[in-house]
């Protein structure tokens, strides 16, 4: 009986292979760790080979896991990290190493870029602010630094694309990333004005045919089979690209429902359901992403922060340093349970902590790649203890941003992400984005989104609500509603926090032009 379906999230540091039962039950999990360089030119680039050597390692991996694994797959989906360039040339083999969404390489040209008069319209098209993160940017900088790898090149795809078309042969890409990048939202297609105003009208072979897995799956080619090991002819899935189906499997979709969902992980992700195209908000910044849900006239709205729990782990890592240099020998993981502790311990909104850790700055709901992180209104009386409980803060005042420049508030956001399991990090969450949370029991919402898809494409559900109704409702928790003491803290707090980054831009950009002149 063909009994099981395999979601692959492919992301940058973890590659995950996960089973699932046709109710969505997960049954194993393989994972193996993926790494990638980075240069001073602020290059972050990705082994293509090795990404695909270790997928198809974790899927062997759950072979051993699930019994009979191999006559029991009903299909396999694959989702992946987004943005970034992964160049493959005629013959399918890769170009160069992957650009990564971490690579701030294009910074000045999508700096530029952004200034013209002609960015409004590529951003009413796609809704989406343009980022050094982007393949628009990306090959720009290709063609006018390294025009020999363009040269070279048949096609500039996406991680799970490339993780696809090593499954199927085929050369595709999905409608979120697709649209996001180079097209139109509401018609989930390429749009050759967006492609002309980015300037890439002379690469336009380069992008592939956007794919729907919802609708068009493919099927698993023999030598792909022969080296994972499972039968040729198994239906694959072109799922979205990782965020989307994250949202997917942590409960984003409900129809009609006023819903968000935010991402505690390495990045914040904070995400808007929107049930029309006309019910997206076009900001004035001109930032955030706006991509199709694998639902028929269903959007996501979001906006992203370059670091989020990568806060967290510098200032666990400070404490490690010092302890270290005393002789005790601590980890990240003997120290997060006192997390919740130090919170608890601490007033709230005593300083405020401008969560920009990442060295490629910020995306959303402002682009800079100058900014920095930093801590405001420091005095003697502060210890540890408070500077943790400014970082957690800091990260849902970033969220906080995010949502605002979205349109509506959600009434209600489900929370996802290892950072979600803290109560005191949900309470500041809470109050900080006055508004109703609840999280799910789902270990792995990224490969789960991806295997919904499957599971509506082979014909198990007729729809994604059906699908959502068995995968994604059982699996969520009791709402937690804000405390209302906590609301009006951060109430009061969010307007210097968000005027903090505001005048601290030209601070940021002095300090960026020393760094340089330093280097």
């Amino acid at each position: 009986m063909k009994d099981v379906i395999i979601g692959i999230d492919a992301g940058t540091s973890v590659i995950k292979a996960v089973a699932f039962d046709l109710k969505g039950r997960q049954l194993a999990v393989d994972a193996i760790p993926n790494t990638y360089e980075t240069s001073d030119d602020g290059g972050s680039e990705q082994d293509m080979d090795r990404t695909w050597t270790e997928t198809a390692r974790t899927l062997r991996g759950l072979t051993d896991k699930v019994p009979n694994l191999s006559s029991r797959v009903a299909a396999i989906a694959v989702t992946g990290q987004g943005d970034g360039t992964w160049l493959i040339d005629a013959s399918g083999e890769p170009v160069a190493p992957a650009w990564l969404w971490l690579d701030a390489r294009s910074s000045d040209i999508a700096k530029e870029m952004r200034s013209r008069p002609e960015d409004q319209d590529r951003f009413a098209a796609t809704a989406t602010g343009l980022a050094a993160c982007q393949q628009g940017p990306q090959l720009n900088w290709l063609a006018k630094h390294a025009p020999q790898l363009l040269e070279r090149a048949s096609h500039a795809m996406h991680c799970k694309d490339w993780i696809y078309f090593k499954l199927t042969g085929d050369r595709a890409t999905d409608p979120s990333e697709g649209t996001f990048t180079f097209g139109d939202f509401r018609s989930r297609a390429y749009s050759d004005d967006v492609i002309r105003i980015l300037g890439l009208n002379r690469h336009r072979h380069l992008l592939p045919d956007i794919v729907d897995g919802v609708s068009e799956p493919s099927a698993l080619m023999p030598s792909a089979a022969d080296e994972i090991g499972l039968p040729d002819g198994t239906p694959i899935v072109l799922g979205y690209v990782d965020i989307i189906c994250t949202a997917l499997g942590a409960g984003l979709y409900e129809r009609d429902a006023e819903l968000g969902c935010t991402i505690v992980g390495s990045t914040g992700v904070h995400m808007r359901l929107v049930s029309s195209p006309e019910a997206v908000t076009l900001n004035d910044d001109r930032t955030g992403y706006t991509m199709p849900m694998p639902v028929p006239g269903v959007f996501t709205q979001l906006q992203t922060n370059m670091a989020s729990t990568i806060n967290i782990d510098w200032l666990l890592d400070v404490a490690i340093g010092l302890l270290a240099t005393q002789g005790t020998e601590r980890t990240r993981a003997d120290l997060i349970p006192a997390i919740d502790r130090w919170i608890d311990e601490t007033s709230p909104g005593a300083l405020l902590y401008q969560p920009y850790i990442s060295e490629a700055g910020e995306r959303g709901p402002f682009i800079d790649a100058n900014a920095r992180a930093g801590f405001i209104g420091l005095s003697s009386r502060h210890g540890f203890a408070d500077l943790m409980r400014s970082v957690v803060e800091g990260l849902a005042l970033a969220g906080r941003d995010c949502y605002a420049a979205m349109g509506p508030f959600p009434s209600e956001i489900r929370l996802t992400g290892g950072a979600a399991r803290s109560a005191a990090l949900r309470s500041v969450f809470g109050a900080v984005l006055d508004a109703k949370l609840r999280t799910s029991k789902r270990e792995e919402a990224g490969a789960a989104g991806a295997a919904m898809m499957a599971a509506v494409a082979i014909g198990l559900y007729d729809d994604m609500d059906g699908c959502v109704s068995e995968w994604v409702t059982p699996l969520l928790g009791d709402i937690e509603s804000p405390d209302a003491e906590l609301c009006e803290v951060y109430d009061r707090v969010y307007p210097a926090y968000a005027q903090a980054r505001d005048r601290l831009r030209p601070v940021w950009e002095t300090l960026s032009d020393h760094r340089r002149a330093s280097a």
